[in-house]
C-alpha cells in the first residue's frame, strides 16, 4: 500500500482507547496506572490480552517514577511479559510517538493487533517540585552554570512569541480560559475550572514573566491506552474503525538558543510529514478538531502555527474570535488539554490521540465538538522545545 511519501503493507485504525483519572497524586504504583488504562482500551476494543500481538510503551524521564530502565519496570502492567515490547520516548513528544510507533508494527506486517500504553507517575519527583528532575538535561558547559529551568525557558519563547506577534497576555489568557472551562466536560480531568475568568489569568502567580501559575499545567499522574489492528483485524473487531491516515516526527537542534523561539519548525516539519502521507494540502479546512499540545496556554497558539491551522501569528486573533471553541469552526482542545485535563507528561499526548478517536466516532460525550468530523489531528512536543510529533485520523 502506498502513501504520499511512504510505502506500508496493511492499512492501520484504531479500535480502542482507554484512560485513567489524571490527578496530582495517584495512589496507585506506576504500573497499575498502566494496566488501568490498558484494560479500559482492551475492553472498549472487545479484546483480551491473549489477543494482543505486541506492546509499545511509553514514558518520559525514568527519574519521575523513580525506576530506571522504566520500559522493563512497565511492561508487566502494560501487557508486554512475554510478548514483542519496546519502550519509546522523546520527552513530551512521547504521548503522540507512541501510537506512531504501534502503527508501524502494524503497518509493517510484524504484528496484527497492538496494544499502546503511556504512563507517566510525576508526584514521585514532586519533592520539593517536579522542575527538579530538569535538572540534569542541560548542557554542562554552556548551560548548566545559569542554573536554568524549564519554566524560564518556556518563558523566554513565550516572550519572544509575544514581541513578533505583537501578542497581549489578554489574548493568550484566552486559551487557559477555554481549555480550563472545557475540561469539565472530561471525566478525567484535573483542573475544570467553570468560572475562570481572563482577569484570573492576569492575577495569578508569576512564576517566570511572562508565565504565571494558570499559564501552565499542572504537574499529574495518569496513564493512558490505544489498541491499534490491521485493517483485516479492525474490520473485525469494530464496524467503526479510525484510521490512521498520516504520521509525522521530526526533531530539531538541541541548541535552542540558535533557533526562532517565535515559531516551532519542529512542529511544521513534523506535520508536513503526516499531512503528505494523509494527502491534506490545506489542514485549515481539512482537519475537523486538532489536539495540539498546551502544556503553556502560548503553546496552543505557537503549535496551531506550526500545524497550518493558522498562519503565523494568526492563531490569537482565531482565539479571541471564537474560531478554537467546542462549537467554533476548528475547534482546538476541546477536551481541555493539558492545561485542563493534566499533563502526565508521555500519557498527556496519548490521551489527545485517544479524544480524536473519541470525536471522530461520535463518542466523546459532553466534549463533542458540535460539527461533523471526518478528520482530527494530535500533535506534541518535547525535550529543550525541539520534539515534534503528529497523527492524523480519520474515518
Amino acid at each position: 500500500m502506498t502513501g504520499r511519501n511512504i510505502n506500508f503493507k496493511h492499512r492501520v485504525a484504531v479500535v480502542g482507547a482507554g484512560m485513567t483519572l489524571f490527578r496530582s497524586r495517584m495512589l496507585e504504583t506506576p504500573q497499575e496506572l498502566a494496566w488501568l488504562a490498558a484494560k479500559q482500551a482492551l475492553d472498549e476494543a472487545g479484546l483480551t490480552l491473549k489477543d494482543i500481538d505486541c506492546v509499545v510503551i511509553g514514558s518520559a524521564p525514568d527519574a519521575f517514577d523513580g525506576v530506571h530502565m522504566k520500559g522493563e519496570y512497565l511492561a508487566e502492567g502494560a501487557g508486554g511479559i512475554h510478548k514483542p515490547t519496546v519502550r519509546v520516548f522523546v520527552g513530551g513528544a512521547t504521548g503522540v510517538f507512541v501510537p506512531i510507533a504501534a502503527w508501524w508494527h502494524v503497518a509493517s506486517g510484524l504484528c496484527k493487533r497492538v496494544l499502546a500504553v503511556a504512563e507517566e507517575k510525576m508526584s514521585h519527583a514532586a519533592k520539593p517540585h517536579t522542575q527538579y528532575v530538569f535538572r540534569y538535561i542541560w548542557d554542562p558547559i554552556v548551560e548548566k552554570p545559569l542554573n536554568p529551568n524549564l519554566i524560564w525557558i518556556f518563558a523566554m519563547e513565550m516572550h519572544r512569541y509575544m514581541h513578533k506577534c505583537n501578542v497581549k497576555k489578554e489574548d493568550i489568557a484566552l486559551v487557559s480560559v477555554k481549555n480550563k472551562r472545557n475540561a469539565c466536560g472530561h471525566p478525567s480531568a484535573q483542573l475544570c475550572m467553570p468560572n475562570i475568568t481572563v482577569d484570573d489569568v492576569l492575577k495569578s502567580e508569576v512564576l517566570v514573566w511572562p508565565v504565571q501559575l494558570y499559564d501552565i499545567s499542572p504537574t499529574t499522574d495518569g496513564a493512558a491506552a490505544l489498541v491499534l489492528a490491521s485493517e483485516e483485524e479492525a474490520r473485525r473487531i469494530t464496524d467503526t474503525p479510525v484510521w490512521v491516515k498520516g504520521i509525522g516526527w521530526t526533531l530539531d537542534t538541541t541548541h535552542w538558543t540558535n533557533r526562532d523561539l517565535a515559531y516551532p519548525e519542529y512542529v511544521r516539519r513534523a506535520a508536513e510529514m503526516a499531512y503528505r502521507m494523509a494527502g491534506i494540502d490545506n489542514p485549515r479546512k481539512q482537519i475537523d478538531v486538532a489536539e495540539p499540545y498546551d502544556p503553556f496556554d502560548y503553546k496552543e497558539l505557537h503549535h496551531m502555527e506550526g500545524l497550518g491551522l493558522a498562519k503565523k501569528c494568526e492563531a490569537p486573533i482565531l482565539t479571541r474570535e471564537g474560531v478554537t471553541q467546542r462549537d467554533g469552526d476548528l475547534p482546538i482542545n476541546p477536551s481541555g488539554g493539558l492545561l485542563g485535563v493534566g499533563n502526565p507528561i508521555a500519557a498527556a499526548g496519548l490521551m489527545k490521540v485517544a479524544e480524536i478517536f473519541w470525536q471522530v466516532r461520535g463518542e466523546a460525550g459532553a466534549r463533542q465538538v458540535k460539527k461533523p468530523v471526518y478528520t482530527g489531528l494530535a500533535q506534541a512536543w518535547g525535550d529543550l522545545m525541539q520534539a515534534g510529533t503528529v497523527i492524523v485520523m480519520g474515518i
